[in-house]
């Protein structure tokens, strides 16, 4: 059995996005937010936190960064 607290994420704001992408012919993909992802201090796996589940399984788990316009 491994130490939990290793495990356990260093911060409130997730590292990580998850998404949910549904290809459309001729035009981009249209990108639905699902969830966060927060990696853990040791860096060897993340705690995910859903919102929803996508009907075909497919999940994008992206870093989390700041949008640019």
């Amino acid at each position: 059995m491994t130490d939990s607290t290793n495990n356990q994420s260093a911060s409130k704001t997730p590292t990580h996005i998850a998404y949910h992408v549904r290809n459309r012919k001729g035009s981009k993909g249209f990108w639905t937010r699902i969830g966060s992802a927060w990696a853990h201090k040791d860096g060897n796996g993340f705690n995910i936190q859903l919102e929803s589940t996508p009907v075909d399984g497919h999940i994008t788990l992206r870093i989390a960064s700041e949008k640019t316009k």
